[in-house]
């Protein structure tokens, strides 16, 4: 039996994360208040621009974030209590009922971090209190000064990226960069997914859909390429400097245009299409897409290694993105080589993002980096950090490992939201509080000299200036 409860660390106090002296003086001093660069999120642009305000916590909290919901699943909370019909108050009490066994989950540091940093609320949520912390949360929500910009605001935020397909008018972003009172850059990431993953149930009406963005009819390959030429202009135009791809698996098949040209137009007439046709067309499409974007000096992200909609029924019953997407195993060394290498040997590689959806792939992301570095571009191939079911402490701290040992780890861009939720904010502090305890602890064991002077400098990189430098193009 536990005896002195007094020598039990507090939960999540000022300390939190951090398990040195060192770790304790590097976030304090050099990383708590650093602004936040978001160089990749799914927030909804519109809501920035009309500065949405929220009806109580479950609209901001619970919903779109399958992260939470996957949990209230596992808890065996029903769906109507998740995704359905339920009242929100009912649904934030189910989650409350949840949240005191979510040990060791991701899940109950952060909405804790977000219940204290936005709400004010130092308690642990229970099915006991729910009630009261509702009120509470609903009571600052209502509030004048509570909504979408004011969170951005509060968190420091100054430069935000979202994901915008080619075909979006980007009329928000527009606005937005006309508003002299915003002092937060919001810029459009330009995600061409659907373009690019020709296997896709509705590719036909999409490229339809992209074409008359440009006035034109797509009928062929080569026309494609110049409306997605067109759409990506455009972005650049409206401050556009980063792309982003869902590639899942890695392809890379020998092919041509010729090639390419009929397993497009096959597509586009709703003809069936082998998985080597698939393959063929996603190669030269990325080949062409990363010769445009070294072109215009834009950034390149590719996640790699989801498994999507696993659960058939639930995809008819609630589409997409809702909870039921899991870690592929697929091979990634030798087609992301392959890609790499044929744009590198054009001189047409841009600067480029790996991320791995499977931590199997740390070692083969963090090798692949030194491959294609170069041009004078500090870290011009990046590790991404630990992304989705591994943004938690232990996908950070293996990431930072093998970037440290494999790489450079002082070039490393940092953290990004990548939610949907405007209080995700702070996901950037429990990065950096793990960042400063990974570098403290080598400090500490003798690993690492002791040179605040450098380290400070090195940690204040990570959290935003690497990003601005690397994304901004300065």
């Amino acid at each position: 039996m536990l005896k002195d409860l007094t020598r039990v660390k507090k939960f999540m106090d000022e300390d939190f994360l951090l398990q040195n002296e060192t770790a304790k003086y590097l976030y304090h001093e050099h990383a708590k208040n650093m602004p936040i660069f978001d160089f990749h999120c799914h927030l909804i642009p519109s809501e920035i621009a009309e500065d949405k305000k929220y009806n109580n916590i479950t609209e901001i909290w619970l919903y779109g974030d399958h992260y939470k919901w996957r949990a209230m699943r596992s808890f065996g909370i029903d769906e109507e209590y998740i995704t359905g019909n339920k009242s929100d108050f009912e649904k934030f009490k189910a989650f409350a009922t949840a949240m005191p066994y979510l040990i060791g989950n991701p899940i109950y540091h952060w909405s804790h971090l977000e219940l204290k940093t936005y709400f004010g609320v130092e308690e642990t949520l229970s099915e006991k209190n729910a009630e009261e912390i509702w009120n509470r949360c609903n009571e600052v929500i209502q509030s004048d000064d509570f909504s979408a910009r004011s969170i951005i605001k509060k968190s420091n935020v100054k430069y935000i990226a979202t994901t915008d397909d080619p075909a979006d008018n980007l009329e928000h972003h527009i606005k937005i960069a006309k508003d002299e009172n915003f002092d937060c850059e919001v810029r459009p990431t330009l995600r061409p997914d659907k373009a690019v993953k020709i296997g896709n149930e509705g590719f036909a009406d999409y490229i339809k859909v992209l074409g008359a963005t440009e006035n034109r009819t797509i009928t062929d390959y080569s026309e494609l390429m110049n409306v997605l030429e067109r759409r990506i202009e455009f972005f650049v135009e409206n401050g556009c400097t980063i792309t982003d791809h869902a590639m899942d698996r890695v392809y890379f098949r020998n092919t041509n245009e010729e090639e390419v040209n009929a397993i497009f137009i096959k597509a586009i007439n709703g003809e069936y299409l082998t998985q080597e046709e698939i393959e063929k067309y996603s190669t030269l499409t990325m080949v062409n897409l990363g010769r445009i974007y070294a072109k215009h000096n834009m950034v390149m992200q590719l996640h790699i290694g989801a498994l999507r909609n696993n659960n058939s029924r639930m995809y008819r019953k609630l589409g997409p993105d809702v909870g039921f997407d899991s870690i592929d195993d697929g091979e990634v060394a030798q087609p992301l080589s392959r890609l790499l290498d044929t744009l590198d040997g054009e001189d047409n590689l841009p600067k480029t993002i790996l991320y791995c959806l499977n931590p199997k792939d740390n070692e083969v992301l963090g090798t692949m980096l030194g491959n294609f570095q170069g041009g004078g571009i500090a870290g011009k191939i990046q590790f991404g950090s630990g992304w989705w079911f591994n943004d938690q402490k232990d996908g950070m701290e293996r990431q930072m490992m093998a970037l440290s040992q494999l790489g450079l780890l002082s070039q490393f861009v940092g953290m990004l939201t990548d939610s949907r939720s405007f209080l995700s904010y702070t996901r950037h502090e429990y990065f950096r509080r793990i960042l400063c305890n990974y570098v403290g602890e080598l400090v500490e064991n003798g690993e690492y000299p002791a040179d605040m002077d450098i380290l400070g400098k090195v940690i204040e990189n990570i959290c935003y200036n690497n990003a601005f430098k690397y994304c901004k193009g300065n």
